[in-house]
């Protein structure tokens, strides 16, 4: 009986661990559907980011879809910022610190709230960053359509 008690536990991890793996994998598969309109997308645990011509979409990954979609123009975009646990760093830098946290920050030429889209690899999010700044000049160069 004592032999049955200890396995209790372990069969309880195995059943929850099954369970987050469908839950996951019901995750990819919506966002598989969602990521066919965009030219290039991203998807992680913490969000989900589109990109379709100069227009930027994110929100966050769901089962039933994606949610808490925001979408705006990079042609109004002044900088984009690289964050590694809230303090910036160079987009172009060779080593990356070590961070728990990390996000793109869009700041606009408006002066409207900077939009922080995050990521779970600051490695990944460098790459993003450095393919929209270089998208910046030529943008921002064009007359904006605002969304």
């Amino acid at each position: 009986m004592t032999r049955g008690l200890i396995w209790l536990p372990l069969l309880a991890l195995f059943f929850w661990l099954a369970w987050a793996g469908w839950n996951e994998y019901q995750k990819v598969q919506v966002y598989r559907g969602w990521a066919e309109q965009f030219d290039r997308a991203k998807y992680d645990i913490l969000a989900v980011l589109g990109q379709k011509g100069d227009a930027l979409t994110w929100g966050k990954p769901t089962r039933q879809g994606m949610i808490e979609l925001q979408s705006f123009s990079l042609g109004r975009v002044q900088s984009i910022e690289l964050l590694a646990d809230d303090r910036s760093v160079d987009l172009s830098a060779e080593t990356l610190p070590r961070a728990q946290r990390a996000a793109l920050a869009f700041r606009f030429e408006s002066g409207d709230q900077p939009i922080q889209v995050p990521f779970t690899d600051l490695g990944l999010a460098q790459e993003w960053g450095k393919m929209l700044r270089s998208q910046l000049p030529r943008l921002q160069s064009e007359p904006n359509e605002t969304m």
